[in-house]
């Protein structure tokens, strides 16, 4: 009982460092997207357009390992290889709807995470980044 408790702990913790690496990826990607130093523009300037971008895009990334988890088979390794692969995939398609929307709408590249005021742009990146964490989920379950 003991034994399997501990692989137990060992399968959630894998799940967890996988999940907690991938965030930071979609962080950081958010911050190569944007303008300036995202730590900055989020704890000095108190940005709320930062703010909601990149809580958008952490929750995106937690639906997406979360369905990459339960899609998963048995097979440990391969649970957490495909975690990775679908986590990365949902980053990059993330991406790429904030660069097209952004090339779309008038302004200079993430110029919205500067705006004193909810820029309606970044809610329209927050819903984009939400339904394709969805339709990555529905598409994995």
């Amino acid at each position: 009982m003991l034994i399997q408790l501990l692989i137990e702990i060992g399968v959630v913790l894998s799940y967890a460092v996988s999940g907690v690496v991938l965030m930071f990826v979609g962080y950081f990607v958010v911050d190569l997207l944007t303008p300036g130093k995202l730590h900055i523009v989020l704890w000095e300037q108190k940005s709320r357009n930062a703010a909601v971008l990149v809580a958008s895009d952490l929750i995106g990334v937690a639906i997406i390992v979360i369905a990459a988890i339960r899609a998963s088979a048995d097979d440990l390794v391969a649970g957490i290889l495909t975690t990775l692969i679908f986590g990365l995939i949902g980053i990059a398609l993330m991406a790429v709807s904030f660069l097209l929307i952004d090339a779309l709408t008038p302004g200079k590249r993430g110029d919205i995470v500067h705006s004193d005021q909810l820029h309606p742009e970044v809610w329209v990146n927050a819903s984009a980044h939400i339904g394709i964490a969805g339709i990555m989920a529905a598409a994995l379950l």
